[in-house]
C-alpha cells in the first residue's frame, strides 16, 4: 500500500518490506502452502526445507555454532522471551533485568517474582547507560541477567559483552533481547557472550508478523513451555529432548518463516553493519532537525552506536495529540505512548505523560526524515531549518 505517507514507526514493525519479502510468502501460499514436518510428500518435505535453510540463515546472521536446531522459531520475541524466561527460572532464584525492559521481560518476571523468584531491577539513566559495579554487585548469586542489546525509547545499545562477562563470573546465564536490534545491530553471540537470543522477525529482519525465535546455546537445557504434536515422537507421552522439537509444539508458520528467510538473505547480502550505519546517518540528521525547534525536548541521546530511534516530546502538546496531528494533516507515521516501557519511562521523567517516538529503518529516506521534521516545526509554529552539513 503506498499513500504517500511517510513512515517512521521501524521499531513496532518493518511495514516497509524488500520486494524479496513479500514474494516469497507469496511463493509459499501459491506453490507450497503444506505444513512443515507434517508429512512426507513433497510440499511438506519442501516446506521443512525452507524452515531449515532459515534456521542456518539466522544461526550465520548470529554467528551462532553447532547445530542449527538450536534455534528454535517462536510468534515473536515475547514468546521467545518467555520461553525462555519461564524455562531457566525456578523458585528461590534470582533474576537480574533493568529498567530499560519492554513488558515482553517486566511482566513474565513479575509473575515469577510471586511464586518464589527474586527480581533485581538495574536503575535506568536519562543517556541509557548502566551502572557495571552495580550489575556486578547484583549479579552475587543471581541465576539469570536479562538485558535488551537496544533500549526501545531511548534508542541506546546495552554494554552486551561486558554485562555478560560479570555475569558469567558470578554464574549467571545470560539472556538478551534482541526485539530492536536484530537486523539494527550487528550480533556475535559467542563474541558477545550470549546464552539465550530472543528476537523477533518483523523488526529489523523485515520478515512478516508472527514470525520471531530463541537461540539456546548449547549445553543450556530449557524445559518445554508449550505442550503438543511435533510431527515426530508421537507416541512418546512428553515433548522430545532434542532440539528444535522440544520447544516447537503445533504448526509453524511456514508462509512466514518463508518471509522471514527471504529479509535474512537480504540483510545478509547487503550486511548488518552497512545498514545500521545508513540508519544511524538519518537517525542523526533527524535529531539534528528536531534539535533545532523550539519547545522539542529530545528525550534519546545520539546514541550513533544505538538503533534508529529518536524520542521526544513537544511543550504544550500532548504527545498523543501530537502523533494524531502528524498523521492526520502531514502523514507522518510514529509511535506515542509508553512504548510497552513503562519504567524506561519513569527513568527519563515522562512515566506520567509518554513521548512520541520516531524510529527509521532500511528504506526511510532523506526526503521523509525532512518532511517529518518540518511537520514537527509547523505544529511548534516554527519554520523548519535545514540540517547543517554533515549531520
Amino acid at each position: 500500500m503506498d499513500d504517500g505517507a511517510v513512515y517512521l514507526d521501524y521499531a513496532a514493525t518493518s511495514a516497509v518490506r524488500p520486494e524479496p519479502v513479500i514474494a516469497a510468502v507469496t511463493e509459499y501460499l501459491r506453490g507450497i502452502g503444506a505444513t512443515p514436518g507434517r508429512a512426507g510428500h513433497r510440499r511438506a518435505v519442501e516446506a521443512g526445507r525452507i524452515v531449515f535453510r532459515c534456521r542456518r540463515a539466522l544461526a550465520t546472521l548470529f554467528n551462532a555454532p553447532g547445530d542449527p536446531g538450536r534455534l528454535t522459531f517462536h510468534l515473536n520475541a515475547t514468546h521467545a522471551l518467555n520461553v525462555a524466561i519461564l524455562g531457566v527460572l525456578r523458585p528461590g532464584d534470582r533474576v537480574v533485568r533493568t529498567a530499560y525492559d519492554h513488558n515482553a521481560v517486566r511482566r513474565p518476571v513479575r509473575a515469577l517474582a510471586g511464586r518464589g523468584v527474586h527480581e533485581m531491577v538495574l536503575a535506568g539513566q536519562t543517556d541509557g547507560s548502566v551502572d557495571l559495579d552495580e550489575a556486578e554487585r547484583a549479579l552475587r548469586g543471581a541465576r539469570l541477567l536479562v538485558i535488551p542489546h537496544a533500549t526501545n525509547v531511548l534508542g541506546t545499545a546495552l554494554p552486551v559483552t561486558e554485562l555478560a562477562a560479570r555475569a558469567h563470573a558470578a554464574g549467571a546465564l545470560v539472556l538478551v533481547d534482541a526485539a530492536q536490534s536484530a537486523g539494527h545491530l550487528p550480533i556475535d553471540v559467542q563474541a558477545m557472550g550470549i546464552d539465550l537470543l530472543a528476537f523477533t522477525g518483523h523488526k529489523g529482519l523485515l520478515g512478516p508478523q508472527g514470525t520471531g525465535g530463541l537461540w539456546v546455546r548449547d549445553g543450556v537445557d530449557l524445559p518445554p513451555v508449550f505442550l503438543g504434536g511435533t510431527g515426530g515422537d508421537s507416541d512418546a507421552p512428553d515433548m522430545p529432548a532434542l532440539f528444535p522439537d522440544r520447544l516447537e509444539a503445533g504448526s509453524q508458520n511456514g508462509p512466514g518463516i518463508a518471509g522471514l528467510l527471504a529479509g535474512v538473505e537480504w540483510l545478509a547480502e547487503r550486511g548488518v553493519a552497512a545498514v545500521h550505519a545508513r540508519e544511524i546517518e538519518l537517525k542523526l540528521r533527524l535529531w539534528d532537525a528536531l534539535d533545532l525547534i523550539h519547545g522539542v525536548t529530545l528525550l534519546s541521546p545520539p546514541a550513533e552506536d544505538g538503533v534508529g530511534i529518536v524520542t521526544m516530546n513537544l511543550a504544550g502538546v500532548d504527545a498523543a495529540d501530537l502523533a494524531r496531528r502528524l498523521d492526520r494533516d502531514f502523514g507522518v507515521l510514529v509511535r506515542a505512548g509508553l512504548h510497552c516501557s513503562p519504567e524506561q519511562h519513569d527513568a527519563i521523567g515522562t512515566g506520567a505523560v509518554g513521548a512520541v517516538r520516531f524510529s527509521v529503518g532500511w528504506a526511510t529516506t532523506e526526503e521523509e526524515v525532512d518532511r517529518a521534521a518540518a511537520a514537527v516545526a509547523r505544529i511548534a509554529g516554527a519554520e523548519p531549518q535545514a540540517p547543517q552539513a554533515g549531520s
